[in-house]
């Protein structure tokens, strides 16, 4: 049974034999230093009431971090910082007319100047489902602080954008139920589909939406298992809806190996086996990763496409990769046979485990997925 039944979490860095007091203490530097620390820091207080995260290779907010931002926050029950993150979020990303009304604004200067008028869906999954959790897990405020009517607002205009005379697109394909790289494209992001988070829209969005969520789970478990190659396991950054890699060449690059974006399915992936665990197929996929890259930490310095053919281009985030990786272990049985596919899992682990925060301008993304690794195998990223 899954944790959704359970509400017990799998702490793998116990499994790998490491004590309470040393989790503890890991875990603790790694929040003081994204939080807090002058030199390696991600958030950043804002005035009175407000703050953001930074893409310091960028030097913006992203709807990405900032809605990561959020979840991390419900999770660590820091409700000063997740309160100053969605006000500034609100305050700037936010847009109330136009084709985008309903969404937040991709990009920001850390000022709170809108760099663009477009959104990025995951940005508002996060949002979402980060309220409804700051909602169960501390109770609804007033205005913006009534967290669940925020949430469901969002996925109101994620689901039905479009309709009834209201300007734009949604953010889902109505007749497939796939998420899409961003509202009228005719393709979408594997990293996007979040099947664990679709399963909680179903119970907690508005009525006449729940059962396409629910529908959209099982869509989206079932386009992870088709998206990611059958022997490599590995997935494009962007893709068609019928899982091939996109192999044309978009205005701002090319998207169809496995790079950045990426990276961030086999993590997905893991937290949802360990929340639901339904297997649709796309359970096995982050254990195929692990064999592909085998026993060489150095693989994951390379680009590949989903075959595993190696491209001659550089990786911005070997990191985040390893982050990711290891955060797949949630999708592996405990077991201590050393020839059992958790001792390859383990192996992913325990690399993680000695593996420091990135320092530098490239830090955010890394350090982002590097924190949410942390909270997965320590049993701290919970339904709430």
């Amino acid at each position: 049974m899954a944790a959704f039944e359970t509400k017990t979490y799998r702490n793998v860095f116990k499994e790998i034999g490491k004590t309470d007091a040393e989790i503890e203490k890991r875990l603790k530097d790694v929040v003081d230093t994204f939080f807090w620390d002058e030199e390696e820091r991600i958030y950043h207080d804002a005035g009175e009431d407000m703050g953001y995260l930074t893409d310091t290779g960028n030097n913006d907010a992203r709807t990405e971090g900032m809605s990561y931002g959020m979840m991390m926050c419900v999770q660590l029950d820091m409700k000063e910082q997740f309160d100053r993150i969605w006000k500034w979020a609100k305050t700037y990303m936010f847009m109330t007319e136009g084709d985008n009304e309903g969404y937040f604004a991709w990009s920001c200067e850390t000022t709170g100047k809108k760099n663009a008028d477009g959104p990025a869906p995951d940005g508002e999954e996060f949002f979402a489902m980060a309220l409804f959790f700051a909602s169960h897990r501390w109770g609804d405020g007033e205005g913006i602080f009534e967290y669940s009517r925020q949430a469901r607002e969002i996925l109101e205009a994620m689901v039905h954008k479009g309709e009834n005379g209201r300007k734009g697109c949604p953010m889902f394909n109505r007749e497939n139920g796939q998420i899409l790289f961003v509202p009228g494209m005719d393709f979408t992001d594997p990293s996007y589909h979040l099947p664990h988070f679709y399963e909680l829209f179903a119970l907690w969005a508005d009525e006449k939406d729940r059962e396409f969520f629910k529908r959209a789970a099982k869509v989206s478990r079932e386009y992870l298992a088709g998206c990611c190659h059958p022997k490599t396991g590995l997935n494009a950054e962007y893709a068609n809806f019928d899982g091939t890699p996109m192999d044309k060449e978009l205005p701002w690059g090319f998207f169809g190996n496995f790079f950045s974006d990426a990276y961030r399915t086999a993590a997905n992936i893991g937290l949802d086996a360990e929340w639901f665990g339904e297997d649709k197929g796309q359970i096995g996929v982050p254990l195929k990763m692990m064999k592909f890259f085998g026993t060489n930490i150095e693989a994951v310095r390379c680009v590949y496409a989903i075959d595993g053919t190696p491209i001659d281009k550089t990786v911005l985030h070997p990191v985040g990769l390893m982050a990711t990786m290891a955060q797949g272990a949630l999708t592996v049985p405990y077991s201590e046979d050393p020839e059992s596919d958790f001792a390859v899992a383990k192996r992913w682990v325990e690399w993680f485990w000695d593996q420091p925060l990135r320092k530098g301008v490239r830090r955010y993304y890394d350090n982002c997925l590097y924190l949410f690794a942390m909270l997965a195998l320590s049993g701290n990223y919970r339904i709430w």
